[in-house]
């Protein structure tokens, strides 16, 4: 998608635009022409300079190692966790393969990685006391309130960051509240400054950043149709961009009608028949989103073909709508639709204009009164099947193939269907005086809040690819499938150190068990003796926020219904492997306390050398699936990597 900044043409996606700017940036600076389509990763680039954009990617990837050690130490002041943690994620062969690509993942998880650095200071000097404003803290909050908005900037799942970092600043609030050696008035000053170094300034960078995104891509693309027409006025090359219409829809005209749904598309037809089996096997009525010249209708009185003279269509009349490509007209009956079977199906009926009475329809102003002129763009407008009493609507449902997986068009009884309601945008009509479409054209922040809404709409309809690997939440801990990054004869196949994932799924039951353990021996405390060492309370604190974090970025996907990707898991991967190596220097510590002083020590460095080897060892026998296999497949004979296929679902 770097290609269409680079080009300039805008385009629909469902991820907000910094990690792709970013992206196109660098491959600008480094001499890529935005002409290569990167379609789908392993793909030949003949000849592209790819190289600058793949430098920066995995550049950002690298950097979210030192960025989780530089973390950890904030968290745990413990040399060893840092360190252990950081392997951990270090030599997980999926997070490698991830890194290595022209993706927005390695940005996402390195603006993730700073967003947590950032709080992690930010709760170091809170702790120590710096005052509100003082230079060292401002800079701090500065630094992660615009981390949080690059966050955001690249995905939405960026929220899950937002959230963590609002748990963390509530508890830092408290805390400095409930220290009754300082006077109200410095938690309200806390207050004030993290309003706005971590609401106020994250909120103005991302509407920014969203600015440079509507400003740069100011030319017609294949994403226009997601927009409302309003929106398209903006761009140059789209039909409606410095473009003239009549003011009033007028019979005999020419147009198109625009969906008034987040994201609709025009009302479409094709010559394609309903398939045997659904409705009447009559011709296709759908939506559908790109401009085509199937989109297009005649309006005519119910009763005739033709008006003498120029005669203005107006809130209340009855008409009829003929597809200009076919001849038939729009239709329905008391069949069911295909895929809402309790609305009543649309067609095209009829030939060369003539049909029967179900074909007309009775159009409406919404919010209007009969009589008044149906204005091009402007009028919200509705049509009701004059016999059957329903709405012309569209579900948003995606048709199967047959119907090409455009959208569904139906009939609803509930005339309060806020899916029923249309605007004419194409309005070709000679006879009328023409006015310029940039009267229609959406400002700045009605675009940006369209934007989220057409994203939005679109994230959540996600559907899978035809042959997509695609996954579900409770797959990615237990590291049950991977997926194909290259299918050539160099394979390349993105799938976690399975060491380092069922080692993290590991200490995720261990840390329940130590939770409810320490919260029952705080409450006890007499009954247990001596209290915690302070490190080991510390290490302890850290494990609980590391795996709110791990819970923040994993919980949620639960509750989605869109279609699911591995690589949705990494972000958690990063709080589990932190919450490992901090888990593990807590217990071998507490080990140490109950055995002598050089026991304690032997015991201790043997088990970290012998995690610290199993896990570079693991690194080193998985390597293959990032840096790229070749010869047989794990299944067949002679493959060097049938030994390392340790789950059958692996495809490798």
């Amino acid at each position: 998608m770097a290609s269409w900044y680079i080009n300039r043409t805008f385009f629909f996606d469902v991820h907000p635009p910094l990690g792709k700017m970013l992206i196109a940036l660098s491959g600008k600076l480094t001499g890529y022409d935005g002409t290569f389509p990167f379609e789908k990763p392993g793909d030949k680039y003949e000849g592209a300079k790819y190289e600058g954009m793949r430098i920066f990617c995995t550049t950002l990837g690298a950097l979210i190692i030192p960025l989780t050690f530089l973390s950890m130490w904030e968290m745990t002041k413990s040399l060893d966790a840092s360190f252990l943690g950081t392997l951990l994620l270090l030599c997980d062969v999926g997070f490698l393969t991830l890194n290595r690509y022209i993706l927005l993942d390695p940005i996402l998880l390195f603006f993730m990685s700073c967003s947590i650095y950032g709080a992690c200071k930010v709760h170091s000097h809170t702790t120590a006391g710096s005052l509100p404003f003082s230079p060292r803290m401002l800079l701090w909050q500065i630094f992660l309130g615009s981390s949080l908005a690059c966050t955001m900037s690249v995905k939405f799942v960026g929220l899950f960051m937002v959230l963590f970092v609002g748990l963390r600043t509530i508890a830092d609030l408290w805390h400095v509240l409930g220290d009754l050696s300082k006077p109200v008035s410095l938690t309200v000053k806390h207050l004030i400054g993290r309003s706005i170094t971590l609401i106020l300034w994250p909120i103005l960078l991302y509407v920014f950043f969203f600015w440079i995104h509507l400003t740069v891509l100011n030319t017609s693309g294949n994403g226009d149709g997601f927009y409302s027409s309003g929106f398209q006025a903006v761009l140059r090359g789209n039909s409606l961009h410095a473009a003239a219409a009549p003011r009033q829809l007028a019979y005999g005209a020419i147009l198109t009608l625009k969906n008034h749904r987040t994201g609709g598309g025009y009302l479409h037809s094709h010559h394609h028949l309903y398939p045997a089996g659904v409705g009447a096997r009559q011709q296709q009525i759908t939506t559908y989103t790109h401009k085509d010249d199937n989109n297009r209708w005649l309006v005519k009185p119910y009763d005739k073909e033709a008006v003498e003279g120029v005669v203005v269509v107006r809130s209340g009349d009855l008409v009829r709508l003929t597809h200009v490509a076919t001849g038939r007209n729009l239709h329905s009956h008391r069949e069911r639709a295909p895929l809402t079977t309790k609305y009543m199906q649309v067609t095209g009926y009829g030939e060369e204009g003539i049909g029967d009475a179900n074909d007309v329809w009775k159009v409406v102003v919404s919010g209007g009164a009969d009589g008044d002129e149906i204005l091009t763009v402007r009028s919200k407008l509705m049509f009701v099947h004059y016999l059957q009493s329903c709405a012309l609507t569209t579900t948003g449902k995606q048709l199967p193939k047959w119907g090409f997986e455009q959208q569904e068009v139906a009939c609803n009884h509930n005339l309060r269907d806020k899916n029923a309601l249309w605007n004419v945008e194409d309005n070709i009509f000679d006879q009328l005086p023409k006015m310029n479409f940039s009267v229609y054209a959406s400002g700045f922040l009605e675009r940006l809040i369209e934007s989220h809404a057409v994203m939005l709409q679109g994230n959540a309809g996600l559907k899978p690819k035809e042959g997509e690997v695609t996954s579900q939440p409770w797959q990615w801990p237990i590291n049950y499938r991977g997926q194909f990054f290259s299918g050539s004869a160099h394979r390349i196949y993105l799938l976690g150190n399975p060491v380092v994932w069922w080692a993290n799924l590991a200490f995720l039951g261990i840390f329940c068990v130590v939770f409810v353990t320490n919260s029952i021996r705080e409450k006890r405390a007499s009954a247990f003796g001596v209290p915690a060492p302070n490190n080991q309370c510390k290490l302890l604190v850290s494990a609980r926020w590391q795996c709110c974090c791990w819970l923040l970025h994993y919980v949620p996907f639960w509750a989605m219904g869109r279609v699911l990707y591995f690589h949705h898991y990494f972000p958690a991967l990063v709080f589990s492997s932190m919450l490992t190596g901090t888990l593990t220097i807590y217990l071998l510590e507490s080990i140490r306390s109950y055995l002598s002083p050089e026991l304690g020590r032997t015991l201790y460095h043997c088990i970290m050398g012998l995690i610290i080897s199993s896990t570079v060892y693991s690194f080193y026998l998985f390597s293959p699936l990032a840096y790229g296999m070749s010869g047989p497949m794990s299944h067949e004979p002679n493959s060097t990597m049938t030994g390392l296929k340790w789950l059958e679902s692996w495809e490798f």
